[in-house]
């Protein structure tokens, strides 16, 4: 046992200790872990009474423990950089509201929308990553130090003190399952792998919207790249290794879970695994998500571009609404508006062009709601749904992004 004196003696040792490694002690130790490295310098400290430190504890838990608190740290400042990205795709959209472009499902024009739209529709995803985040959280603050190797302490270790001290929410229940447990770890990758899934395809719309055929949006010169040979490219490097860092995160999930479905309860060297996949997956957001919210805020839409986008064939869907308002049930309205695309097709007049009387002869309602197309602000403003491409939506969802970010 500890008696008061020598519990005096290891604390004033371990801040020597402390003090050592923070002045690079570690740097090349040939110790085996941490564990060890700090048991050698503290008996360099304070002598034999350090063999104590190790009492009514194992490597195991006390590896577990160490990553625990690695990763409700990590994920701390993930979860600050991915704030940060949310409020920069915020401002970016305060700034666009009145900034019109084609919305595109399938990569074809679809409906008129509001840019502002488009990057609040790239900061939900954010949020969900957050409250992931949080949520696995709460899984990762259960302490397993206490647990022994397999078996719990032969010593009155009291957990919830240590729980207490250390941080932790909760102390872990079983301590064979304690010790070998990395689910955790496997549920944070998975999260990570989200986050880098929603950073990929922002990525691949900007890659679209930044080249000459689309022209939407220009990057800054800090943000961009040229090319070895072509003196006019300007290739947004930053988005293409955004998009490709995707499946390396989705690499360190599987890696991880094909580790753990081969293991029995308890530890095994095999979960030494864990951590260059954890690591690496934080390392891969740490560069990543920084240089996507410099980009982003760095970067600058083209409204003019945009709008000249704008076809109208993109009022079909506001045809058919018209065509309901008059009676006609939507799927009769569908096919109708349908046949009138075709024809203005065939013909090669804009769809709102289409004569009166080829529209009649289609059906009699349709010169009409022809007619009563306005501008596009109208066709955008008719989406007036909550969640809707609107103005009142689209700056409730500003306002409610703001709260969240």
């Amino acid at each position: 046992m500890v008696t008061p004196a020598e519990e005096s003696q290891l604390l004033d040792g371990l801040d020597r200790v402390a003090e050592r490694l923070a002045d690079g002690a570690a740097v090349g130790a040939p110790d085996e872990d941490v564990h060890t490295l700090v048991e050698r310098l503290l008996y360099e400290e304070v002598g034999p009474v350090a063999g104590k430190l190790h009492t009514g504890r194992s490597r195991n838990d006390q590896v577990a423990t160490d990553l625990r608190l690695w990763t409700l740290t990590a994920i701390d400042q993930l979860d600050s950089d991915l704030a940060a990205l949310a409020r920069t795709l915020v401002a970016r959209a305060q700034e666009a509201v009145d900034v019109l472009l084609p919305g595109y499902t399938h990569g074809q024009r679809a409906q008129p929308v509001r840019w502002a739209y488009v990057l609040l529709a790239h900061a939900w995803p954010l949020v969900r990553d957050r409250q992931r985040l949080a949520d696995a959280r709460r899984r990762v603050a259960e302490l397993p130090l206490g647990s022994g190797a397999l078996a719990g302490s032969g010593f009155a270790v009291d957990r919830v003190l240590l729980k207490e001290a250390l941080g932790f929410r909760s102390i872990s229940a079983n301590a064979l399952d304690a010790t070998g447990d990395r689910d955790f770890v496997a549920e944070v990758l998975f999260a990570l792998a989200l986050v880098g899934t929603h950073l990929s395809r922002l990525a691949a719309e900007l890659v679209l919207y930044t080249s000459a055929e689309f022209g939407f949006v220009r990057l800054s010169d800090d943000f961009s790249t040229g090319s070895s040979l072509l003196p006019q490219k300007r290739n947004p490097d930053v988005f293409e290794l955004a998009r490709a860092k995707a499946g390396r995160l989705l690499g360190d999930v599987v890696a991880l879970v094909t580790t753990l479905k081969g293991i029995p309860a308890g530890y095994s060297k095999d979960l030494q695994e864990d951590k260059a996949l954890l690591f690496d997956a934080f390392d891969t957001l740490a560069l990543v998500l920084p240089a996507v919210t410099g980009a982003i805020a760095g970067m600058t839409a083209d409204a003019d571009r945009m709008r000249a986008a704008l076809d109208a064939s993109l009022r079909a869907t506001d045809l058919a609404d018209l065509l309901v308002q008059a009676g006609v049930p939507f799927r009769e309205s569908h096919g109708l508006v349908g046949r009138l695309v075709r024809e203005a097709e065939r013909t090669s007049v804009p769809l709102d062009r289409v004569p009166a009387a080829v529209a009649a002869a289609i059906h009699p309602a349709l010169p009409a709601a022809v007619g009563q197309l306005g501008t596009w602000e109208d066709s955008v403003e008719g989406r007036a749904t909550p969640g809707g491409a609107s103005r009142q939506s689209v700056e409730q969802q500003i306002e409610a992004l703001r709260a969240l970010s």
